[in-house]
């Protein structure tokens, strides 16, 4: 029995010499120490042995036992030492190598647009309303005076989710849902999506952007309106810009009007942009229906009202001299990074 704890020792302090991970030092362990390692097995054959031998074949299998546990720690502690030298060489950091740069996120071209839109509204008394782009169609279309037989309810312009509910084709139904709560004075814009069953070009997209903006006051004229769209038009493209209304038809206003501004690129003299026109169309207006007013609780004959609508996604393009919708969505980002 000394001869076999004599092999265990000499072995194990072999196998331990050689040991290149914690793994391996776990299973070196169990082989000899553990409940069925081999140390263990050969002191269960002591009560074999003559009474006399078992003191110093006992003290010589503990010494075993140190020796090996001993030796056990130093390997545990020196594959630390050289784990820990590792980690620090890989994750070491030249401090001298220059720094790479990050590219920040900006914002893109459309919200640049919609928030300026809103400083110069917030900046003439506005406030920002809000309403859902799942809409009914009474709010869409009935409370604005749009008839049954007209164009845009039919299901080729419009999203419907059921004959009652539709994807909002503007945000006109959010100036219903205030003038239901709020009595004038009233003086609202409202930004957000809007969809319309539109095919994808240059020009056209099923999701787009509105703003639309709602004045309900005693005493209110369309020269409140023009003069509101002339300083929305020269905050937003320069103090030299005009403006002109020309006649036009919305079933929610009365008179209405388009309305347009003087090219941006050739100041009104006529160029590729404005088709040689010297004008470009951003917008439609004109006063609120009566009929509107009283669907909404609000008395014709003691308040009047303007609304106007504009496009983000085309006073975008103007803006920034874009010819082409599609690039707002494309997410490319050789375009995003020039704004």
């Amino acid at each position: 029995m000394k001869d076999q704890l004599m092999e265990i020792r000499k072995k194990a302090e072999e196998e331990l010499s050689k040991v290149q991970s914690m793994q391996e030092l776990e299973s070196l362990r169990v082989k000899y120490l553990g409940k069925k390692g081999q140390l263990t097995s050969v002191l269960r054959g002591m009560g074999a042995l003559p009474a006399e031998e078992r003191p110093v074949v006992g003290q010589l299998a503990n010494e075993i036992r140190e020796f090996i546990e001993r030796t056990l720690e130093d390997s545990r502690q020196n594959l630390m030492r050289k784990e820990r030298a590792l980690k620090m060489e890989q994750e070491a950091i030249d401090v001298t190598v220059p720094g790479k740069r990050r590219f920040l996120g900006k914002k893109h071209p459309l919200s640049i647009v919609m928030d300026e839109i809103k400083e110069v509204f917030l900046g003439m008394g506005y406030e920002i309303a809000e309403g859902p782009e799942v809409e009914l169609d009474y709010y869409n279309f009935e409370a604005l005076n749009i008839p049954r037989n007209h164009p845009s309810r039919d299901v080729q312009d419009t999203f419907y989710i059921d004959e009652n509910v539709l994807l909002r084709t503007q945000t006109s139904p959010v100036q219903i849902r205030v003038m239901e709560k709020k009595k004038p004075p009233i003086k609202i814009i409202c930004p957000g999506r809007v969809y319309r069953s539109d095919a994808v070009d240059a020009t056209h997209s099923p999701i787009f952007h509105q703003v639309e903006g709602l004045v309900v006051d005693k005493g209110v004229t369309m020269g409140d309106l023009k003069g509101t769209l002339q300083v929305f038009a020269r905050s937003l493209f320069g103090e030299k810009t005009e403006i002109r209304l020309r006649p036009h038809h919305f079933p929610f206003t009365e008179p209405s009007a388009e309305v347009d501004v003087s090219c941006w690129t050739c100041g009104g003299k006529g160029c590729r942009v404005c088709k040689g026109e010297g004008w470009i169309e951003i917008l439609g207006a004109g006063m609120v229906h009566p009929k509107v007013l009283e669907v909404c609780g609000i008395d014709p004959d003691v308040y009047s009202g303007f609304a106007f609508g504009l496009g983000v996604e085309r006073t975008a393009m103007g803006k920034f001299n874009i010819d082409d919708l599609r690039l707002f969505y494309e997410n490319d980002v050789r375009f995003l990074r020039q704004f």
